[in-house]
């Protein structure tokens, strides 16, 4: 289980609305049973109903999602199975979105 490694949202009923969540948890914090991973959402908002620093956006499986920085949460390792994305390319933009939410916007 990779930093930056998008997986299915396991809530069904949620998966409409956050498809994937993206683990954020560095790698060097393997041993533990939870991941700390940001959900990614489909929105009708336009990009700039929001700072910019909360409504960027990644592309997965060619769909453009957005991260949702403050929905951050940790979840047993278990419920995530299998990868469907790396995003490591977009690796500052995760840091930058949780950033705006600890620092403010």
């Amino acid at each position: 289980m990779a930093q930056y490694d998008a997986y299915p949202n396991p809530t069904l009923a949620q998966r409409e609305a956050f498809p994937y969540f993206v683990v954020l948890q560095s790698d060097q914090l393997a041993q533990f049973s939870t991941r700390l991973v940001m959900p990614l959402a489909r929105s009708a908002l336009p990009p700039d109903a929001l700072p910019r620093r909360l409504s960027q956006s990644v592309q997965v499986r060619g769909e453009r999602l957005f991260l949702a920085p403050q929905l951050c949460a940790a979840l047993p390792e278990r419920l995530l199975r299998k990868p469907v994305a790396s995003l490591r390319d977009s690796a500052m933009a995760f840091v930058d979105a949780l950033d705006a939410v600890v620092s403010g916007v």
